[in-house]
């Protein structure tokens, strides 16, 4: 099932459309990459699946319903600017935005304690926002995002200005929701951390698709067989009747392309049978921020 599902949606401004004929589903219980440059396309998209903004044209669906005026509540969103109150204290802002989200005032109090004793941060329930760091205001804007159990949990850069300790707290947490059912879009420019939690993504540059499905899948698609050997012994200085070719070379240790045509199975049997020792033979497949930087390139092409 999907928790959410754009169809042909496209939005203008003036003569500029930010969002060109854009389809694609975010399944439920999953982590999903929003991904593009600067200016792509994604804040607007983000705008519309909150009812920020309307869509010009197209149909988004939220477990299946047409998207209304009620769904809000069944989502959280943490925008990359963070809308926290400075001259708030913190736990009168979060109890206000509880009670946005539906909940009474005595079910946000006790949700909220879980929440910051989790997070070790009750000393700060009466501190003004002003007063805290970005990495404190950071924990302070993720509790606010999640503290109604939404649905579907959309974080806009949710690591930016946490050092490596309380990005894992908030990576942690994420997966914790993951596996409580919560359906997770994630916007960010770190493509190492797309790869480490997504399990889908689509890029769009220029308010169009790029890329669409499976990060695993999407890896393989862009594989240009190449791989790593480790050995010992020597390794013959021709290779070119072997069945690839030599890109680069270390102590005990080659870069090497694969024939088109040849398998990775027949190399290993080949280069067994010359005087070497094989300690490793691993596929070298492309990073998401590679992929990501040659299709954004081709498409301003």
């Amino acid at each position: 099932m999907n928790v959410l599902s754009l169809r042909n949606v496209v939005k203008a401004y003036h003569s500029h459309i930010a969002v060109n004929d854009v389809s694609f589903d975010v399944k439920a219980g999953t982590i999903f990459g929003l991904l593009g440059p600067n200016g792509a396309g994604k804040t607007s998209l983000i705008r519309i699946i909150t009812t920020i903004t309307g869509a010009d044209s197209g149909e988004v669906l939220l477990n299946g319903e047409p998207l209304n005026h009620l769904h809000p509540n069944e989502i959280g969103y943490m925008p990359e600017e963070r809308g926290l109150y400075k001259k708030m204290k913190v736990g009168e802002q979060l109890l206000y935005l509880a009670q946005l989200k539906g909940l009474t005032e005595k079910e946000a109090k006790i949700k909220l304690k879980t929440w910051m004793v989790k997070f070790d941060i009750m000393n700060w329930w009466d501190k003004k926002v002003g007063d805290l760091s970005k990495g404190m205001s950071q924990k302070i804007q993720f509790i606010a995002t999640v503290i109604h159990d939404p649905k579907l949990l959309i974080l806009d850069e949710p690591f930016s200005g946490l050092d490596p300790i309380n990005a894992n707290l908030i990576k942690d947490e994420i997966y914790q929701l993951k596996e409580k059912g919560t359906s997770i879009l994630f916007s960010t420019h770190r493509m190492e951390q797309v790869e480490e939690i997504c399990e889908d993504i689509v890029l769009i540059n220029q308010g169009k698709i790029l890329l669409y499905g499976n990060v695993d899948t999407i890896k393989n698609d862009f594989k240009e067989h190449l791989f790593s050997i480790k050995y010992e012994g020597d390794l013959p200085s021709v290779t070119d009747h072997l069945g690839f070719s030599v890109l680069e070379k270390r102590p005990n240790e080659v870069t090497i392309k694969v024939t088109e045509g040849v398998s990775s199975n027949q190399i290993l049997k080949t280069l067994i049978d010359t005087n070497i020792s094989i300690l490793g033979f691993n596929e070298i497949l492309p990073s998401l921020n590679e992929i990501f930087i040659k299709k954004v390139e081709q498409s301003n092409e």
